[in-house]
């Protein structure tokens, strides 16, 4: 038996070398040092991401005044991020499945710190719009690695939980880039006073918007160095890549530093199946579709859709939803930011105590969500003291669904295409992110009743959520069945020759 951390002795090195099944090992070890390591330098990862990703949205209207910018220009502006990340999330997942984890999140960071860094000295609206475009395709070159990464080194009790706490990291930094212009380009900021004190370096630019973007891109390259030094690589890739034995050993020692590498001389995966040795992107894709994925790929896309549809209308227009059915501007911006973080805690919790009973339990939040979201949709609380309560109830509820639907976007997958699906699972997000705000400026604003009916439009978004993963837990059941029944009898990995 191997040791783990509950005390399993590994066999002595002096009997017969033999294959180490690296799923069952790995799934025998509790959450260690090395497991919060990882997930410490993915929640940076994450945060800094969501940080360069929100800073054209919190900066655009010293942008806006700077440049003149007409109101399609604003839209461009705002718009080339997602494109960027449309296009990110296929490319930087393709080649994490060929090359590894590690070398997409570091260049991936390494560029968005570049490009972040060089929009401070954009001076025109076209060159605002290049730049946050090739920066999307840094930003959205990260997660479906990041994700891999995780889901492929936790312990199977928190596979899709790591996830969630990844992207609270997202969500943390994103809405920590607004504090960030608030600090660097506001004159009334404490790096305003500072400049006006003469207690800043005089290379240093005076407070502006273009401060914002020389910071946070600062930042991200001093991650880029600490993630080169101190990120691994995902052993299950490693192991699905082929990679030779005298690699994978050291990375799983560093989960159990009582491993016997010695007597081992390969390894394999018994709860996959083995992939196409294509390496091209049209093989990696129908990988994705292969026996029960067929069902289960469109059910992801779908569900991950309809609830980023929902998230990015709140997201582009809360604000404005809340102000046109009478709430002050002020108000309504801490409703949305509270909401969104504690829908993004809410989320890690909901998938704390129902992961292990499977996808099904996700349709609770998006469930319960929608009769708070009819509530205000049809209107019945608007002129009572229960609307703020609903309101605020509802976005939690609604971004607790979202960030338990990102988690099971890639953990279908073999570990040799699983970046591959959560980077064709996030292109359909960004699809609907950019869907989300051209549809809702066009049928959801202008009056109180075309608000409403956007609140309806998400309560349908909603119950797609419900239907698409109840479907998906149904086939989740037979892809395990039929994975199971291929697997060797036990043992048999540990005692091959």
């Amino acid at each position: 038996m191997l040791r783990t951390r509950s005390g399993r002795r590994s066999q002595m090195a002096s009997q017969p070398a033999k294959t180490l099944d690296v799923s069952a090992f790995l799934q025998q070890l509790t959450f260690t040092r090395f497991h919060l390591h990882i997930l410490l330098l993915s929640c940076l990862v994450t945060f800094f991401d969501g940080l360069d990703f929100a800073l054209v949205s919190v900066t655009l209207p010293e942008i806006r005044d700077d440049m003149s910018l007409t109101e399609a220009q604003m839209g461009d502006v705002s718009t080339a991020a997602f494109i960027g990340q449309m296009i990110g999330s296929l490319i930087g997942s393709y080649i994490a499945d060929i090359v590894g984890r590690r070398p997409v999140i570091i260049f991936s960071t390494l560029g968005a710190a570049v490009l972040t860094f060089v929009t401070g000295f954009a001076g025109s609206p076209e060159m605002l719009f290049t730049l946050r475009l090739m920066g999307g395709l840094a930003i959205g070159g990260l997660l479906a690695p990041i994700w891999s990464l995780n889901i492929e080194s936790m312990p199977k009790s928190m596979k899709a939980t790591s996830v969630t706490i990844i992207m609270l990291g997202f969500s943390v930094g994103s809405a920590g880039a607004a504090q960030t212009a608030n600090l660097l380009a506001s004159p009334e900021g404490w790096y305003a006073g500072l400049y006006a004190a003469g207690a800043v370096p005089s290379f240093m630019a005076e407070p502006s918007w273009q401060m914002v973007f020389f910071f946070c891109g600062g930042l991200t390259a001093l991650l880029a160095i600490i993630l080169f030094t101190f990120l691994p690589e995902s052993a299950r890739w490693m192991v699905a890549s082929g990679k030779p034995a005298s690699q994978i050993a050291p990375m799983l020692s560093r989960f159990d530093p009582n491993f016997s590498a010695g007597e081992f001389t390969a390894f394999a995966l018994s709860d996959e199946r083995k992939t196409d040795d294509k390496q091209d992107p049209l093989s990696k894709l129908r990988e994705l579709f292969k026996g029960w994925l067929a069902y289960i790929t469109p059910l992801i896309w779908a569900a991950y859709f309809c609830s980023s549809f929902a998230i990015y209308l709140k997201t582009a227009f809360g604000v404005v939803f809340l102000e046109e059915l009478g709430v002050t501007v002020d108000i309504a911006r801490d409703i949305s930011s509270v909401g969104g973080i504690a829908g993004a805690i809410a989320g890690v919790l909901l998938l704390m105590f129902t992961e292990r009973r499977g996808p099904g339990w996700i349709t609770l939040a998006p469930l319960v969500a929608i009769p708070f979201v009819l509530l205000l949709g049809f209107g019945i609380v608007l002129d009572g003291p229960a609307f703020i309560p609903v309101v605020l109830v509802g976005m939690i509820l609604v971004g607790a669904g979202h960030a338990a639907v990102i988690s099971i976007t890639s953990i279908y997958y073999p570990s040799a295409v699983r970046a591959t699906g959560g980077g064709w699972a996030s292109f359909m997000a960004k699809f609907a992110a950019v869907a989300a705000p051209l549809i809702g400026a066009r049928m959801f604003l202008g009056s109180q009743q075309a608000v409403l009916d956007g609140y309806v439009a998400t309560a349908v978004c909603l119950a797609g959520i419900v239907i698409c993963i109840l479907a998906l837990s149904h086939y989740a059941k037979k892809l395990k069945a039929a994975t199971e029944a291929d697997q060797p009898p036990a043992g048999a990995a540990q005692a091959a020759e």
